[in-house]
């Protein structure tokens, strides 16, 4: 008989899904939008909240709509496409970027500046690698206690911490914003949007919603309706929560202006803030919460790799949980500007099909063939998504000139209009060409 949950553990579960969520990118990156917005600040932190709160929220329901899985949500492009994007979505935000830059982060926000100079070396983070990654593999070898560990501990823990410096940084803005740099005066919002990417949100919840139904499943619920509804409740509250961080680090970033106005990442900002708003103090504290924040997602990203690895290859969860582990770490050496640097490309590159499949699959009722429309959409916005990764790129003087002069091109958003004009062809022809093609049959 299918359980139902307490209202303490539909809580728990959704503070596990904001948990889960925010990591070392929803961290960091913030602030620097702030801060390069200048007075341009809310419209780029409406742009960023569409990539990094709406898509992975509205994904969060697609999954829960079809059971949970990636696999479930690619089946309109075939199981072959389907497992293609599966992988590459798992592996950018496991064991390549995300799970690495969890542990960079919290070393550079949370450790560094107690050593100095001394960051210069690698042994440091070395070091504190083996030690991190030791921690994320011995929690992730139990992931039927999720719910307790973080839903109950952590979480809370993550909420509590991210809350006081949220409000520090309502009510004591370290100055007024600087003019903002030339992306940010000219098109604030699609910058916002595209920089929203980099949270790789959309992606981890992809990879996140498994995690989610798993975590009920483990409290006896199997009613496949209960498990929808708790999914999807799970990741309003995560939205809710993710839009409050949010909103107070785009704050501090956008008054944090006096104290580093030529910060390179968004770590500089933090612990620049933090140090003026806290005194000595404050290093500890941004050390404990980015520690707590960037482990839990990190113990996140593990298991659902594992998990989902584990059913395509020859190997046991458990043994899939140390080679990711493993892996992450030796990644995690190339260092924070490094990762980041590597990932601004392959984001850019695979985020346009990933919203194309997300919001087609509330339609797939409409059309006589849903694969006719999504595959086909998918491929252009992929082709397209392509070329503006290659402008990012250290490549990018391969590109013919007339590629700069496409429609939305500056705003790093080329696959827009030709993704739109495909899915506005092949939905008339499935309207009509198609139904045409079935009336001279019968």
């Amino acid at each position: 008989m299918s359980q139902r949950l307490r209202f303490n553990d539909i809580l728990a579960l959704g503070f596990m899904t904001f948990a889960l969520f925010v990591g070392a990118g929803n961290i960091i990156f913030p602030p620097m939008v702030g801060l390069q917005a200048g007075h341009h600040v809310w419209w780029a932190a409406a742009g960023f909240l569409v990539t990094a709160v709406g898509l992975p929220v509205v994904t969060i329901i697609a999954l829960a709509r079809v059971g949970g899985g990636i696999d479930a949500l690619s089946l309109p492009i075939g199981r072959k496409a389907g497992l293609l994007l599966a992988v590459v979505c798992y592996l950018a935000v496991g064991p390549l970027f995300a799970t690495p830059r969890t542990a960079t982060v919290s070393f550079e926000v949370g450790l560094a500046p107690f050593i100095g100079q001394e960051v210069l070396s690698p042994l440091p983070l070395l070091l504190y690698s083996l030690v991190y990654f030791a921690l994320v593999i011995g929690i992730s070898l139990y992931p039927g206690r999720l719910l307790d560990t973080v839903g109950h501990v952590l979480a809370p823990l993550k909420i509590v911490a991210l809350g006081i410096l949220g409000v520090a940084a309502l009510l004591w803005p370290a100055g007024a914003p600087i003019p903002a740099t030339d992306a940010y005066a000219q098109e604030p919002f699609s910058t916002g949007f595209v920089n929203g990417y980099l949270t790789m949100d959309t992606l981890g919840a992809m990879v996140f919603g498994i995690v989610i139904v798993n975590a009920a499943r483990s409290r006896g619920v199997n009613n496949a309706a209960l498990l929808t509804r708790y999914t999807i409740l799970a990741g309003l509250i995560a939205g809710v929560g993710l839009t409050a961080v949010y909103i107070s680090l785009f704050k501090l970033g956008s008054g944090s202006s006096v104290l580093l106005p030529g910060a390179k990442n968004g770590a500089e900002i933090l612990h620049a803030y933090v140090q003026y708003t806290f005194g000595s103090g404050g290093s500890a504290f941004l050390a404990i919460l980015i520690f707590v924040a960037c482990m839990v997602t990190a113990v996140g990203l593990t298991c659902a790799c594992a998990e989902f690895f584990s059913e395509h290859l020859p190997l046991s969860y458990r043994s899939l949980v140390f080679i990711l582990g493993i892996f992450s770490m030796l990644v995690s050496n190339l260092g924070l500007s490094h990762l980041i640097q590597f990932s601004i490309p392959v984001l850019t590159a695979i985020y346009p099909p990933c919203i194309v499949l997300i919001l087609l699959s509330f339609t797939l009722r409409w059309w006589h063939s849903s694969t006719l429309i999504i595959a086909p959409v998918m491929l252009i916005s992929l082709l397209f998504g392509c070329v503006d990764a290659v402008k990012l790129s250290t490549f990018h003087y391969w590109l013919p000139e007339w590629i700069a002069h496409l429609p939305l091109s500056t705003q790093g958003l080329a696959w827009l209009p030709p993704t739109l004009a495909t899915g506005m062809l092949f939905a008339l022809y499935d309207k009509f060409g198609a139904n045409h093609e079935l009336t001279i049959r019968s």
